[in-house]
């Protein structure tokens, strides 16, 4: 699972990626501050199941706080998109390449409105966030588009002998998007084409059947950015009147960022997501000055900075993935002592089996029955797996 991180330049797209991350990404209120796309791992949380068998988890990746688990999640930041992206304007080709690979895309949008379409400053509430939220659907779209309309003279001619080999011939052509199989055939038996023609596709079925694909294959929940600034607030509310369909959810990627490195300094004790935290040390006026306008601006009136509700509504809710964790009927720790030490993401409907590749090629290839470690009930290979399932495997040799 990879989730993309998008929008148009100086959105504080990569302020998110840096809050969301921890990491070091270039930043500043200009195009193109990032070339080169930036990949990174970020945390989303679950209740960790270590309480119910009354011990303490030591995570070999993330960490556990208050059995609250945050686990690992891998995030690709791309450059700011720019109106014509779909026809290669602003390195455009190459970073719509680069979402080919990710499941679910964050839109980061200035809800404040201080910059125009082309990421220039503009003075906050006199730029309209909503035009951000059709501008960007509408170049994935037309990329979508584009690379289906590069091989439809190809398609549309050739007699397919069934509606395997049709599907197969448009996977490949869309390879280029990142689509799945299993999104491609629900879209068409969504729109009613699974039984028609190519070459009897209308113009408008086109369209439709590509803005669907991409509905299904980079789903869209937008960060709305910058909260902190009045003229946020009144934007997002328009917004979610405009997509009401739509996840919004108000963030500062500049507070989450701001608490983070305040804790790595030893100022702050923080935990992301939550909407306290607690000083340490001793501030100088300018750090408490800050810390004291996010607390009022932003946690007291949000409850959090957002940036984890963002992550977290894209991982659980909007591509459904569930946490498991692997263990033992007679132990819950691994050769080395550690308890729960992995936990794994797993996409919906994911079976007993799926779990068992994950864990390891050998073990799936070799699978014996598994085991409900909670209420050690022995499951089959097509048991389906459940939010928080502890699984045992059972392997030959």
């Amino acid at each position: 699972m990879l989730i993309g991180v998008v929008g148009k330049p100086s959105a504080g797209k990569s302020t998110f990626f840096n809050a969301a991350t921890s990491q070091d990404v270039p930043m500043a209120s200009y195009p193109f501050t990032t070339i080169e796309a930036n990949k990174a791992i970020g945390f989303v949380r679950i209740d960790c199941v270590d309480k119910e068998f009354n011990t303490q988890c030591n995570p070999r990746s993330g960490f556990c706080h208050n059995h609250i688990r945050y686990v690992p999640i891998e995030l690709i930041d791309v450059a700011g998109l720019v109106p014509g992206a779909h026809e290669g304007k602003g390195r455009g080709n190459q970073f719509l390449s680069d979402l080919s690979r990710a499941d679910v895309l964050i839109h980061v949008v200035d809800a404040s409105g201080s910059i125009n379409e082309k990421g220039e400053p503009v003075g906050a509430g006199n730029y309209d966030p909503i035009k951000d939220v059709e501008f960007l659907e509408e170049e994935i779209n037309l990329w979508f588009f584009g690379i289906l309309n590069k091989h439809w003279d190809k398609l549309s001619r050739t007699p397919y002998e069934s509606k395997a080999k049709m599907l197969t011939a448009l996977m490949q052509s869309l390879s280029g998007v990142g689509a799945k199989e299993a999104q491609l055939e629900r879209t068409l038996n969504e729109l009613s084409l699974i039984e028609k023609r190519l070459n009897q596709w209308t113009p408008e079925e086109k369209l439709g059947f590509v803005k669907k694909l991409r509905e299904s294959s980079k789903p869209i929940i937008i960060a709305a950015n910058k909260i902190d600034v009045p003229q946020a607030k009144e934007n997002i509310e328009k917004m979610k009147s405009k997509f009401p369909k739509m996840k919004i959810i108000p963030c500062s990627g500049i507070s989450e960022l701001t608490l983070k490195r305040a804790m790595k300094e030893g100022s702050i004790e923080y935990y992301p997501g939550e909407k306290n935290f607690e000083v340490k040390k001793e501030l100088n006026e300018k750090q408490q000055k800050g810390i004291d306008y996010i607390k009022q601006n932003v946690l007291e009136k949000f409850g959090s900075t957002g940036i984890q509700e963002v992550l977290e509504k894209a991982v659980f809710e909007e591509l459904k993935y569930i946490a498991v964790f692997p263990g033992g009927t007679k132990s819950l720790a691994d050769k080395d002592g550690n308890r729960l030490p992995d936990v794994f993401l797993m996409s919906p409907k994911s079976t007993a089996l799926d779990f068992a590749f994950a864990l390891h090629t050998d073990f799936g290839e070799k699978f014996i029955r598994a085991i409900n470690v909670k209420n050690k009930l022995l499951i089959g290979r097509d048991y389906e797996l459940k939010h928080r399932d502890v699984i045992e495997i059972v392997h030959g040799n």
